[in-house]
């Protein structure tokens, strides 16, 4: 190991220590004979002082370096009096006495300060994203994700779910938002999509009788991007056998709890409140509303779910009734009858949604386990029975193997950190987001790529001299 500590390690009880620590130049300052370096990792910062008359070499390379060199530091652990005493730091207590340093590289000015809360165009920041992880925020932004992710991790795996990967390169099955289409070289004229989510693997894996999946998950959906949307985004997904609405709330309800109490140390009150999607129309006019008293204190947590959906909604444009959330949920109980009516506006389905303060951060449904149930629903949403067969026949089959009943629910990863962490973008959450416009500035994707690559792809023709 090049060090022996990190920048956020040291203490007095480390005093008269000899250590190394590897980083960066956060600041230097030079007071007459002495200078002083901050040195800066992921873990914190640690005050370097270096003095002539201790290590005359080490002072004067000292005086070459500039902000964001990479150094490696051999020194002496002090321990600062008390009247400087650095209270606003971890380190704060003790400082390094220099001994030996090494440049292992140097760096260009920055284009943007790394120190401090400076405003800098998103612009700016997508393009060198690797100094913007540098900033405080971002970092913190990465290390709550990385939190949160672990804490539901380890919570799920305590539940008894098993994580499991599913296909990235699977079938386009179009519903919702468009898909992200991945060219053949070896079935020349035939596509793959990128999954929207894992939907129908994880009710396949319900007929496998795996009981309880769960994956955090890249989606990708190919529409029109907000400050809460991303082409690529994560899910936390997952889908459970053998259980009502009640199990699925009750598990989102202990894994929230464990979640906040970890990452925010809030003691998060359970059940959540709950409201019928009509009521919530009534009252707020809203599928998402928010029960919080400004609305905008951002350290409050609201939590509520909304229940009994409509099953269906009318599409003006194609003249047809379509699945509200997806074509795989159950209808209500007490409305089953009235698929047979004309009339499908008022047939409730047994989805649910999970909101936190005013946003959507999650939604699940009980499933459709019969295969003549689910061939009624895609009658009903104007599918044929050659497209039926087309794009769901593999999971029609599998339903007449003995699908055992199942739910599931999926949670925005990228907009649930934002919320925690009081960022008004998923950008900020996500080590290397998209713009607006679906590009990325730091690697300039999408772009060009070469005619041979397009040939081999079957997308151009190939020129006979």
């Amino acid at each position: 190991m090049l060090r022996t500590h990190t920048c956020g390690e040291l203490r007095p009880e480390h005093k008269d220590q000899e250590v190394v620590l590897c980083g960066w130049v956060h600041r230097r300052r030079d007071h007459g004979k002495l200078t002083f370096i901050d040195i800066r990792d992921r873990y914190g910062v640690t005050q370097v002082v270096f003095v002539p008359s201790v290590a005359k070499p080490a002072h004067e390379l000292a005086q070459k370096l500039g902000p964001e060199f990479v150094v490696r530091i051999k020194g002496t652990v002090n321990v600062r009096p008390e009247k400087n005493v650095n209270k606003d730091l971890a380190t704060g207590g003790i400082e390094l006495l220099a001994k030996e340093l090494e440049i292992l590289n140097d760096s260009k000015v920055p284009v943007f300060e790394i120190d401090g809360d400076v405003d800098v165009t998103e612009e700016l920041r997508l393009t060198y994203r690797y100094l913007d992880i540098r900033r405080d925020k971002m970092r913190e932004s990465l290390l709550l994700r990385h939190k949160l992710a672990n804490t539901v991790r380890s919570f799920l795996n305590a539940e008894g779910f098993c994580e499991v990967e599913t296909p990235v390169l699977t079938k386009s099955t179009p519903e919702g938002a468009r898909d992200f289409l991945v060219p053949s070289r070896l079935n020349q004229g035939q596509f793959y999509a990128l999954p929207q989510s894992p939907q129908l693997f994880k009710q396949l894996l319900m007929v496998s009788g795996m009981d309880r999946y769960y994956q955090i998950v890249k989606c990708f959906r190919d529409e029109d991007l907000r400050a809460d949307r991303q082409p690529e985004f994560t899910q936390i997904d997952m889908e459970m056998s053998f259980v009502d609405e009640e199990d699925v709330f009750s598990l989102t309800e202990r894994m929230f709890q464990k979640v906040l109490k970890e990452t925010k140390g809030i003691d998060l009150p359970v059940p959540f409140p709950r409201m019928t999607h009509a009521e919530a129309k009534a009252k707020y006019n809203s599928d998402k509303p928010d029960i919080r008293k400004n609305k905008e204190d951002k350290n409050e947590f609201a939590f509520l779910w909304v229940t009994d959906f409509p099953l269906f909604k009318w599409s003006e444009e194609e003249k047809r009734w379509d699945s509200e959330h997806h074509p795989f949920t159950s209808v209500h109980p007490e409305d089953v009858a009235k698929l047979e009516g004309k009339d499908l506006s008022n047939i409730r389905s047994r989805a649910y949604d999970l909101v936190l303060n005013g946003n959507e951060i999650g939604s699940g449904s009980i499933r459709i386990h019969r295969r003549d149930v689910q061939k009624r629903i895609f009658d009903i949403i104007g599918l044929g029975a050659e497209e039926i067969e087309a794009r769901f026949g593999f999971l029609l089959r599998a339903f007449e193997y003995g699908a055992p009943p199942h739910a599931g629910v999926a949670y925005g990863l990228d907009r649930l950190v934002a919320l925690l962490s009081g960022l008004d973008s998923i950008r900020d959450t996500i080590a290397f987001p998209k713009t607006q416009r679906g590009s990325c500035l730091l690697a300039d994707a999408p772009s060009v790529v070469n005619e041979k690559q397009m040939r081999e792809l079957g997308l151009l023709a190939v020129t006979k001299k």
